[in-house]
């Protein structure tokens, strides 16, 4: 309710307590990210990586260069020069109007919303009329996917030879893509309905549907 909108705000409005904050979360955020990306790095080495059949590949490795090390600088220049030509050709063009409003702690904007990767989850707190829901229904919809290991109920490691589930795969992604949509939305209708449907497929999707394709598929290997 208000007490928990207050303590997170630091105040009765969004103001230097909140900036302070939430600039913090940012910062260190990226920081974190790469150290869970090099503890992942630190076990990938230890165990090696897997192909689609599970199987061990030493016999089909090549050497790192000149193979790997071209296909890598290629994509990292490439990667460089899309960035370079956004950020000095076309500064605005990932922008929203609402940036360059001066800010005022005493108005709310007509229509906030968060950076693109989030707008999946904005989505889905907005799907939900009552706030608490909404935000358990946000919180859910990122911590869901630590369950996703778990929800891991294939014999195989790889969905290459798994048509249903590569089916589902794409269904989900499409359905993140139309999450991402209309959380840049106003909140009236079509888009409400639009992503209460798109919300109710994301969770059917990958507590429901997935793991029991992923079953279906174990007995139809096992005839």
């Amino acid at each position: 309710g208000s007490t928990l909108v207050q303590w997170i705000w630091g105040g009765f409005s969004v103001d230097n307590a909140t900036l302070t904050r939430f600039f913090t979360l940012h910062f260190l955020t990226p920081f974190i990210i790469a150290g869970f990306s090099l503890i992942h790095l630190l076990f990938l080495h230890e165990t090696g990586s897997n192909n689609p059949t599970g199987l061990n590949s030493n016999s089909d490795k090549i050497p790192f260069h000149p193979y790997f090390s071209y296909k890598d600088l290629l994509g990292m220049n490439l990667l460089t020069m899309g960035l370079l030509t956004l950020t000095l050709f076309l500064p605005n063009l990932l922008t929203d109007p609402e940036n360059f409003t001066p800010a005022n702690p005493l108005i709310t904007p007509t229509h906030i919303k968060p950076e693109w990767y989030f707008l999946f989850a904005y989505a889905i707190l907005r799907s939900i009329p009552n706030k608490l829901g909404g935000v358990l229904a946000l919180l859910a919809s990122v911590a869901i996917l630590f369950l996703m290991p778990t929800l891991h109920t294939s014999k195989q490691r790889s969905a290459t030879f798994r048509p249903f589930t590569q089916t589902l795969l794409w269904s989900l992604i499409a359905d993140l893509i139309i999450l991402t949509w209309v959380g840049a939305q106003p909140v009236e209708d079509p888009f409400t309905m639009i992503g209460q449907a798109a919300s109710i497929l994301y969770f059917t999707l990958i507590l429901l549907l997935i793991p029991m394709t992923a079953t279906l598929e174990n007995k139809l290997l096992s005839y």
